[in-house]
Protein backbone atom coordinates (compact mmCIF):
# COMPACT_ATOMS: atom_id res chain seq x y z
CA UNK A 1 0.00 0.00 0.00
CA UNK A 2 1.27 3.88 -1.03
CA UNK A 3 -1.19 5.49 1.60
CA UNK A 4 -3.02 4.80 4.50
CA UNK A 5 -5.63 7.26 5.80
CA UNK A 6 -7.18 6.85 9.34
CA UNK A 7 -9.80 9.24 11.11
CA UNK A 8 -9.91 9.79 14.72
CA UNK A 9 -12.13 11.43 17.29
CA UNK A 10 -11.91 13.98 19.55
CA UNK A 11 -12.78 13.78 23.24
CA UNK A 12 -14.83 15.19 26.21
CA UNK A 13 -13.79 14.53 29.61
CA UNK A 14 -17.30 13.63 31.05
CA UNK A 15 -15.61 13.42 34.34
CA UNK A 16 -12.17 14.36 35.15
CA UNK A 17 -10.83 13.75 39.16
CA UNK A 18 -7.75 14.74 39.81
CA UNK A 19 -5.91 13.76 42.94
CA UNK A 20 -2.34 14.20 44.37
CA UNK A 21 0.77 15.54 42.35
CA UNK A 22 2.82 12.22 42.39
CA UNK A 23 6.61 11.85 42.49
CA UNK A 24 7.40 11.37 38.80
CA UNK A 25 5.31 14.71 38.30
CA UNK A 26 2.09 13.10 37.05
CA UNK A 27 -0.98 13.43 39.10
CA UNK A 28 -3.30 10.18 39.97
CA UNK A 29 -6.96 10.68 37.84
CA UNK A 30 -10.14 9.28 37.04
CA UNK A 31 -10.62 10.39 33.65
CA UNK A 32 -13.88 9.76 32.09
CA UNK A 33 -13.37 10.02 28.70
CA UNK A 34 -15.98 10.19 25.95
CA UNK A 35 -15.14 10.20 21.76
CA UNK A 36 -17.38 12.67 19.63
CA UNK A 37 -17.87 13.12 16.28
CA UNK A 38 -15.09 16.01 15.57
CA UNK A 39 -12.38 14.20 13.81
CA UNK A 40 -8.69 14.85 12.30
CA UNK A 41 -7.44 13.01 9.62
CA UNK A 42 -3.94 11.17 9.01
CA UNK A 43 -2.59 9.93 5.96
CA UNK A 44 0.54 8.29 6.14
CA UNK A 45 2.29 7.75 2.55
CA UNK A 46 5.09 5.97 1.10
CA UNK A 47 7.68 9.51 1.11
CA UNK A 48 8.90 10.92 -2.94
CA UNK A 49 11.98 10.22 -3.52
CA UNK A 50 14.73 11.54 -2.05
CA UNK A 51 16.89 14.59 -2.87
CA UNK A 52 19.82 13.83 -4.70
CA UNK A 53 22.90 11.71 -3.39
CA UNK A 54 20.67 10.41 -0.15
CA UNK A 55 20.27 6.83 0.26
CA UNK A 56 16.45 6.21 -0.50
CA UNK A 57 16.45 3.21 2.55
CA UNK A 58 17.63 5.54 4.99
CA UNK A 59 15.27 6.68 7.50
CA UNK A 60 13.01 9.20 7.04
CA UNK A 61 9.51 10.76 9.10
CA UNK A 62 8.27 14.17 7.36
CA UNK A 63 4.95 15.78 8.18
CA UNK A 64 2.52 18.58 6.66
CA UNK A 65 -0.69 20.05 8.26
CA UNK A 66 -3.77 21.38 6.74
CA UNK A 67 -6.70 23.08 7.65
CA UNK A 68 -7.41 26.39 9.49
CA UNK A 69 -5.64 25.16 12.77
CA UNK A 70 -2.63 24.43 10.75
CA UNK A 71 -1.00 27.29 11.76
CA UNK A 72 -0.79 26.20 15.25
CA UNK A 73 0.16 22.61 14.67
CA UNK A 74 4.48 22.35 14.62
CA UNK A 75 6.40 20.45 11.97
CA UNK A 76 8.87 19.37 13.48
CA UNK A 77 10.07 16.22 15.47
CA UNK A 78 8.01 17.97 18.37
CA UNK A 79 5.01 16.83 16.54
CA UNK A 80 3.19 13.97 18.25
CA UNK A 81 2.21 11.94 14.82
CA UNK A 82 5.98 12.03 14.15
CA UNK A 83 7.08 10.94 17.76
CA UNK A 84 4.31 8.41 17.57
CA UNK A 85 5.67 6.90 14.14
CA UNK A 86 8.91 7.29 15.29
CA UNK A 87 8.40 4.78 18.43
CA UNK A 88 6.72 2.63 15.82
CA UNK A 89 9.43 2.38 14.15
CA UNK A 90 11.41 1.98 17.02
CA UNK A 91 9.60 -1.00 18.56
CA UNK A 92 10.51 -3.21 15.62
CA UNK A 93 13.92 -2.55 16.03
CA UNK A 94 13.91 -1.21 11.89
CA UNK A 95 14.19 2.07 10.04
CA UNK A 96 11.02 3.10 8.25
CA UNK A 97 10.42 6.12 6.04
CA UNK A 98 6.35 8.15 5.77
CA UNK A 99 5.68 11.22 4.91
CA UNK A 100 2.67 12.08 7.18
CA UNK A 101 -0.24 14.30 6.15
CA UNK A 102 -2.77 15.67 9.44
CA UNK A 103 -6.05 17.35 8.08
CA UNK A 104 -7.04 19.12 11.56
CA UNK A 105 -9.77 20.01 12.58
CA UNK A 106 -10.04 19.25 16.54
CA UNK A 107 -8.72 22.33 18.39
CA UNK A 108 -5.41 23.13 19.14
CA UNK A 109 -4.49 22.63 22.93
CA UNK A 110 -8.16 23.10 23.16
CA UNK A 111 -8.21 20.20 25.82
CA UNK A 112 -10.06 17.92 23.30
CA UNK A 113 -6.88 15.96 22.48
CA UNK A 114 -6.26 16.79 19.55
CA UNK A 115 -2.17 16.23 19.28
CA UNK A 116 -2.91 12.65 21.46
CA UNK A 117 -5.45 12.05 18.38
CA UNK A 118 -2.99 12.36 16.25
CA UNK A 119 -0.38 10.02 17.52
CA UNK A 120 -2.66 7.63 17.53
CA UNK A 121 -3.55 7.40 13.95
CA UNK A 122 -0.43 7.82 13.26
CA UNK A 123 0.13 4.52 15.18
CA UNK A 124 -2.66 2.97 13.24
CA UNK A 125 -1.62 4.09 9.69
CA UNK A 126 1.79 3.58 10.26
CA UNK A 127 1.18 -0.20 11.20
CA UNK A 128 -0.91 -0.82 8.19
CA UNK A 129 1.48 1.03 6.06
CA UNK A 130 4.57 -0.39 7.35
CA UNK A 131 2.79 -3.94 6.96
CA UNK A 132 3.68 -4.79 10.79
CA UNK A 133 0.68 -6.28 11.54
CA UNK A 134 0.95 -5.31 15.37
CA UNK A 135 -2.18 -6.15 17.44
CA UNK A 136 -4.34 -2.70 18.86
CA UNK A 137 -2.63 -3.93 22.49
CA UNK A 138 0.85 -3.62 21.44
CA UNK A 139 -0.28 -0.06 19.78
CA UNK A 140 -2.14 0.87 23.53
CA UNK A 141 1.15 0.16 24.89
CA UNK A 142 3.45 2.28 22.50
CA UNK A 143 0.28 5.19 22.90
CA UNK A 144 0.86 5.23 26.56
CA UNK A 145 4.50 6.12 26.46
CA UNK A 146 3.39 8.70 24.15
CA UNK A 147 1.14 10.67 26.25
CA UNK A 148 -1.46 9.75 28.44
CA UNK A 149 -4.84 10.51 26.44
CA UNK A 150 -3.27 8.84 23.22
CA UNK A 151 -4.92 5.05 24.51
CA UNK A 152 -8.15 6.34 24.50
CA UNK A 153 -8.05 7.71 21.15
CA UNK A 154 -7.22 4.04 19.80
CA UNK A 155 -9.99 2.77 21.83
CA UNK A 156 -13.04 5.66 21.64
CA UNK A 157 -16.11 4.83 22.82
CA UNK A 158 -16.81 5.83 26.73
CA UNK A 159 -14.31 4.64 29.02
CA UNK A 160 -12.92 5.26 32.51
CA UNK A 161 -8.93 6.26 32.48
CA UNK A 162 -7.00 5.69 36.03
CA UNK A 163 -3.61 5.79 36.53
CA UNK A 164 -2.36 8.58 34.90
CA UNK A 165 -5.39 8.18 32.68
CA UNK A 166 -3.57 5.54 30.50
CA UNK A 167 -4.93 2.80 32.49
CA UNK A 168 -8.41 1.93 30.31
CA UNK A 169 -12.14 0.10 31.22
CA UNK A 170 -14.56 0.93 28.84
CA UNK A 171 -17.70 1.66 29.84
CA UNK A 172 -21.23 0.22 29.11
CA UNK A 173 -23.50 3.46 27.14
CA UNK A 174 -27.00 3.43 25.89
CA UNK A 175 -28.02 5.92 23.03
CA UNK A 176 -26.45 8.60 21.71
CA UNK A 177 -25.22 12.24 23.62
CA UNK A 178 -25.39 15.41 21.47
CA UNK A 179 -22.55 18.11 21.87
CA UNK A 180 -21.78 21.88 21.68
CA UNK A 181 -18.31 23.10 21.88
CA UNK A 182 -17.54 26.62 22.19
CA UNK A 183 -14.16 27.11 20.98
CA UNK A 184 -11.76 29.35 22.55
CA UNK A 185 -9.35 31.83 20.81
CA UNK A 186 -5.86 30.93 21.61
CA UNK A 187 -5.00 27.37 23.50
CA UNK A 188 -4.09 26.64 26.98
CA UNK A 189 -1.03 24.76 28.57
CA UNK A 190 -1.95 21.84 30.16
CA UNK A 191 0.79 21.52 32.58
CA UNK A 192 0.49 25.15 32.89
CA UNK A 193 -3.56 24.16 34.00
CA UNK A 194 -1.99 21.34 36.20
CA UNK A 195 -0.13 23.78 37.77
CA UNK A 196 -2.59 26.66 38.67
CA UNK A 197 -5.02 23.33 39.83
CA UNK A 198 -2.25 22.40 42.64
CA UNK A 199 -1.67 26.44 43.55
CA UNK A 200 -4.99 27.22 44.31
CA UNK A 201 -5.72 24.14 46.46
CA UNK A 202 -2.74 24.93 47.94
CA UNK A 203 -3.67 28.91 49.13
CA UNK A 204 -7.12 27.62 49.63
CA UNK A 205 -5.24 25.11 52.59
CA UNK A 206 -7.28 21.84 50.81
CA UNK A 207 -6.16 18.54 50.48
CA UNK A 208 -6.08 16.72 47.04
CA UNK A 209 -8.64 14.12 47.65
CA UNK A 210 -8.82 10.24 46.50
CA UNK A 211 -9.69 10.31 42.94
CA UNK A 212 -13.11 8.28 42.45
CA UNK A 213 -15.39 7.81 40.15
CA UNK A 214 -18.97 9.04 40.12
CA UNK A 215 -21.47 6.71 40.47
CA UNK A 216 -24.18 8.68 39.43
CA UNK A 217 -22.04 9.79 35.95
CA UNK A 218 -21.64 5.63 35.34
CA UNK A 219 -25.99 5.32 35.81
CA UNK A 220 -26.53 8.52 33.65
CA UNK A 221 -24.43 6.31 30.51
CA UNK A 222 -25.79 2.80 31.13
CA UNK A 223 -29.22 3.79 31.56
CA UNK A 224 -28.94 7.09 28.29
CA UNK A 225 -30.43 9.83 30.81
CA UNK A 226 -29.33 12.96 28.96
CA UNK A 227 -30.77 15.12 32.32
CA UNK A 228 -28.63 12.72 34.77
CA UNK A 229 -25.47 12.75 32.63
CA UNK A 230 -25.81 16.66 32.91
CA UNK A 231 -26.07 17.10 36.58
CA UNK A 232 -23.24 14.79 36.49
CA UNK A 233 -20.24 16.04 34.57
CA UNK A 234 -17.37 17.57 36.78
CA UNK A 235 -14.10 18.35 36.02
CA UNK A 236 -11.13 19.34 38.76
CA UNK A 237 -9.24 21.70 36.76
CA UNK A 238 -12.43 23.83 35.61
CA UNK A 239 -11.20 26.15 38.57
CA UNK A 240 -7.95 26.65 36.95
CA UNK A 241 -8.46 26.95 33.78
CA UNK A 242 -11.26 29.75 34.40
CA UNK A 243 -8.47 31.17 36.99
CA UNK A 244 -5.90 31.22 33.89
CA UNK A 245 -8.99 32.91 31.29
CA UNK A 246 -11.83 34.60 33.18
CA UNK A 247 -13.47 34.92 30.24
CA UNK A 248 -14.63 31.15 30.19
CA UNK A 249 -16.93 31.72 32.86
CA UNK A 250 -19.24 33.79 30.50
CA UNK A 251 -19.45 31.28 28.11
CA UNK A 252 -20.57 28.67 30.29
CA UNK A 253 -22.88 31.33 31.88
CA UNK A 254 -24.42 31.53 28.36
CA UNK A 255 -24.66 27.81 27.55
CA UNK A 256 -26.37 27.27 30.99
CA UNK A 257 -28.62 30.25 30.05
CA UNK A 258 -29.62 29.00 26.81
CA UNK A 259 -30.49 25.87 27.66
CA UNK A 260 -27.75 23.25 28.12
CA UNK A 261 -28.21 20.14 30.31
CA UNK A 262 -24.99 20.42 31.50
CA UNK A 263 -21.85 22.61 31.07
CA UNK A 264 -18.28 22.31 31.81
CA UNK A 265 -14.56 22.96 30.54
CA UNK A 266 -13.70 20.30 28.67
CA UNK A 267 -9.86 18.84 29.57
CA UNK A 268 -7.16 21.68 30.37
CA UNK A 269 -9.53 23.63 28.32
CA UNK A 270 -10.02 26.19 26.93
CA UNK A 271 -13.25 24.29 24.91
CA UNK A 272 -16.22 24.91 26.35
CA UNK A 273 -18.44 21.82 25.93
CA UNK A 274 -22.19 22.03 26.80
CA UNK A 275 -24.77 18.51 26.94
CA UNK A 276 -28.17 19.43 24.48
CA UNK A 277 -31.02 17.24 24.70
CA UNK A 278 -31.13 16.43 21.23
CA UNK A 279 -29.48 17.21 17.74
CA UNK A 280 -32.22 20.11 16.98
CA UNK A 281 -31.63 21.28 20.27
CA UNK A 282 -27.66 21.52 20.09
CA UNK A 283 -27.95 23.21 16.69
CA UNK A 284 -30.14 25.73 18.51
CA UNK A 285 -28.13 26.52 21.00
CA UNK A 286 -24.67 26.32 18.66
CA UNK A 287 -26.44 29.48 16.96
CA UNK A 288 -27.55 31.54 20.66
CA UNK A 289 -23.92 30.92 21.80
CA UNK A 290 -21.77 31.78 18.58
CA UNK A 291 -21.48 35.56 19.28
CA UNK A 292 -20.07 35.15 23.30
CA UNK A 293 -17.26 37.49 23.48
CA UNK A 294 -14.53 35.06 23.68
CA UNK A 295 -16.20 32.41 21.45
CA UNK A 296 -14.32 31.92 18.47
CA UNK A 297 -16.50 29.74 16.86
CA UNK A 298 -18.55 26.73 17.97
CA UNK A 299 -19.28 23.52 16.46
CA UNK A 300 -21.78 20.11 17.02
CA UNK A 301 -20.95 16.67 17.87
CA UNK A 302 -22.57 13.49 19.08
CA UNK A 303 -20.91 10.28 20.55
CA UNK A 304 -19.74 8.05 21.65
CA UNK A 305 -17.78 7.47 18.44
CA UNK A 306 -15.42 4.43 17.59
CA UNK A 307 -11.18 5.62 18.08
CA UNK A 308 -9.04 5.41 15.39
CA UNK A 309 -10.32 4.00 12.39
CA UNK A 310 -8.78 2.86 8.98
CA UNK A 311 -10.98 5.28 6.19
CA UNK A 312 -12.61 2.93 3.70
Amino acid sequence: MSAITVRVPAKVNLQLAVGPLREDGYHDLVNVFHAVSLFDEVTAAEPFDPAPGRDPSAASLGVRVEGDLAGEVPVSDDNLAVRAARALADRTGRSYRADLLIRKSIPVAGGMAGGSADAAAALVACNELWGLGLPREDLMEIAADIGSDVPFALLGGTAVGTGRGERLAPLETAGVFHWVFALADGGLSTPRVYGECDRLREEAGVAAPTPAVSEALLAALREGDVRALGQALSNDLQPAALALRPSLANTLAAGREHGALGALVSGSGPTCAFLAESAERAHELAALIKNVDGCRSVVTASGPVPGATVAG
